[in-house]
């Protein structure tokens, strides 16, 4: 599972329950060892079509705390909060408290016609830390007599959230500005490519996840020769045959080792972590469309906060 905190004989910690592994992630920084963490959805699971079990409805009952990222992503288990929590237990939507609507994106994997805008806001690291101060003072406000802990974790998460920020706009200056296009799988680099300015052209991955149909791949593929695009990026988790046959009759290399909802490394591992996650990305990437990585080559990103 990789987010599973055990519960202890006079275990009073906050007990919060989380969903996918980035926004997992954010929380242990944020809260350290003074919660009591368990992350509903697996690590490379994948989380818009995630179902939440019996067991998961013990988790969301015994919770104090229910942080999602929401935005339309985890219904099943925003349904199953409602049903299983306490009546004074709190459930938080992280992506709803951090844009407004007129700031939502809807694109490839999520047209408007739908209504269920992108919800990848964490990709884009300066959504990333305003998640993180949201659960800092969600946090203080359940946890008071911590509330100077868990503010002294996230000024230091801050510092290096920042940092990564710097990193990445240091490493897109190195991609020639022609090649600064991103065609993924999945669709979940559009905030990314707002902030960082890149162009997402497409996304395999309909709406309904099922694989495009030959005429979407053919179009694919001529907007690839068109474009020059050196580079389409696939899922290390879920590998893409659709995506493999792109890249052969395209030309351009195929890269598919990218992750947004699962840390590199065992759980537990230094490199697990939000900041790992991303520093392994941006390496791949740069590199992929002709920059230098050497911005992501010293960064720290195993979590450091105190007892």
């Amino acid at each position: 599972m990789g987010w599973q905190d055990e519960l202890t004989d006079g275990d009073d910690k906050l007990d919060v329950a989380t969903t996918v592994a980035p926004i997992s992630s954010l929380a242990r920084s944020v809260g350290g060892n003074r919660i009591r963490l368990n992350g509903i959805v697996p690590d490379a699971t994948n989380s818009h079509t995630f179902e939440p079990t019996a067991s998961d409805a013990q988790t969301l009952a015994k919770a104090d705390l229910i942080v999602v990222n929401g935005l339309h992503l985890e219904e099943p288990t925003l349904d199953l909060a409602e049903a299983s929590k306490r009546a004074d237990t709190e459930t938080k939507l992280l992506g709803d408290a951090t844009i407004t609507e007129d700031e939502w994106l809807f694109d490839f994997s999520f047209p408007e016609s739908e209504g269920d805008p992108n919800p990848h806001l964490w990709m884009n690291v300066l959504y990333a830390r305003d998640y993180a101060e949201l659960m800092r003072d969600w946090f203080s406000e359940a946890d008071p007599a911590n509330a100077g802990y868990y503010s002294s974790n996230f000024d230091a998460l801050a510092v290096r959230l920042d940092d990564l920020d710097r990193r990445i706009r240091e490493g897109v200056q190195t991609v020639p500005e022609q090649d600064r296009k991103l065609l993924t799988y999945h669709d979940s680099w559009a905030y990314w490519a707002r902030e960082y300015d890149f162009e997402v052209i497409g996304a395999v991955q309909a709406s309904d996840f099922s694989d495009p149909s030959p005429q979407e791949v053919a179009r694919l593929i001529d907007q690839i020769k068109a474009q020059k695009v050196p580079a389409v990026f696939g899922s290390e988790v879920f590998p893409s045959p659709i995506l493999d046959q792109i890249a052969r009759e395209s030309g351009a290399e195929l890269v598919d080792a990218l992750r947004d909802d699962e840390p590199p490394g065992e759980p537990g591992a230094p490199e697990h972590t939000y900041l790992g996650m991303l520093q392994k990305d941006m390496t791949i990437m740069m590199e992929a469309l002709g920059g230098s990585a050497e911005a992501f080559a010293d960064m720290p990103v195993a979590d450091s906060f105190p007892p």
